[in-house]
């Protein structure tokens, strides 16, 4: 089940940025089409814009360390083996099988961009309250919702086991 799930969100990634680079025009900060020559989504939901645009980054998020490209991929592949290697044959907890899934299909997914288009392909573009977040992809929220996921395993596992803990004293 998770090999399917896996390799479905891997193709999804996949063909959105395939789509995303044949048929967007590349995205331009000084374009006067919606915004920066994307295809506006929706304009002002509650002060909210989406639109799609093809943004390149050879960086890490936010473009971090663009300068370094090589570098940069070398270390994204180290941490992705190294995670695998964690998931697999370290960590025996199944609750927190489907987030490392969902981290290892992002990265492996951006990470197999940079030899495919020399740079991560990006194109989810949201203005929130006049704030121009950074472009994203579909495999950047894999990688967020499992590590949002991680975290908040933790978390409820620190406050079961201090509540625990706080039952015992009393």
């Amino acid at each position: 089940m998770y090999i399917f799930l896996s390799l479905l969100l891997f193709l999804s990634d996949g063909y959105v940025k395939y789509l995303t680079w044949a048929h967007l025009p590349h995205a331009s900060m000084g374009s006067s089409l919606y915004p920066y020559g994307g295809v506006g989504v929706f304009q002002n939901f509650m002060g909210i814009d989406f639109a799609l645009n093809s943004v390149t980054n050879q960086g890490a998020a936010w473009g971090l360390f663009s300068a370094f490209p090589n570098g940069l991929l070398i270390l994204r592949i180290v941490i992705l083996t190294a995670l695998f290697i964690y998931a697999v044959f370290v960590d025996k907890e199944r609750k927190r099988s489907l987030p490392f899934l969902l981290i290892l299909t992002g990265a492996f997914s951006n990470i197999l961009d940079s030899f495919i288009y020399g740079s991560v392909i990006d194109m989810f573009h949201f203005v929130l309250w006049g704030y121009s977040y950074p472009v994203f992809n579909l495999a950047d929220m894999m990688i967020f919702f499992g590590v949002a996921t991680l975290l908040l395993q933790s978390l409820l596992e620190k406050f079961k086991s201090r509540r625990g803990y706080e039952t015992q004293r009393s």
